[in-house]
């Protein structure tokens, strides 16, 4: 385990692109919002290399609550603002955590993990929740990983009713 450098280049990339082709055919036949997130996060889990937990948190009440994923349980409920999920929220943007003791309000919920990327879930202009990726692998997550995750959520708008998801019916 923690072998990086078997998860860098053509070889990643190839793997990425498999996966997106994948994750489009779980997805597209299904509507329901809970069961496409839950085989995306079963589908990250199994496919990646190096990760300890798999997830989505989504945005209900003002907050971030624990949504489908995969591995140890998990804190439930995260502030906006908090954590390196509720960073991601809070900005807006993809962060990624080399170290996760190294970063100000980390909050552990797996003792185990050592870098952690985190990709908003934005579309009409608002933060529907995050897809949260953690190892147990110091500096586990490139720019290769951020891309391609970025991309994996860009499909998720297509297959997901995120009003629904976070209960604004």
């Amino acid at each position: 385990m923690c072998n990086n450098e078997s998860w860098v280049g053509r070889e990643a990339q190839t793997a990425y692109e498999q996966l997106l082709v994948q994750m489009e055919a779980l997805l597209a036949p299904e509507i329901d919002w809970l069961a496409n997130l839950a085989n995306a996060t079963a589908l990250l889990y199994h496919a990646l290399p190096d990760l300890n937990w798999a997830g989505f948190y989504l945005h209900k009440q003002g907050e971030l609550i624990l949504g489908p994923f995969q591995g140890k349980p998990a804190c439930v409920r995260i502030a906006i603002g908090k954590g390196v999920c509720g960073t991601a929220a809070e900005r807006r943007e993809t962060v990624v955590v080399q170290d996760v003791h190294l970063f100000p309000g980390h909050i552990v919920c797996d003792l185990a993990s050592r870098s952690e990327i985190v990709v908003p879930i934005i579309q009409d202009e608002r933060v529907w929740g995050v897809l949260d990726l953690d190892s147990p692998c110091k500096g586990r997550f490139s720019r290769l990983d951020q891309t391609y995750l970025e991309r994996l959520v860009e499909l998720l708008y297509e297959h997901v009713e995120w009003r629904a998801a976070c209960g604004k019916i």
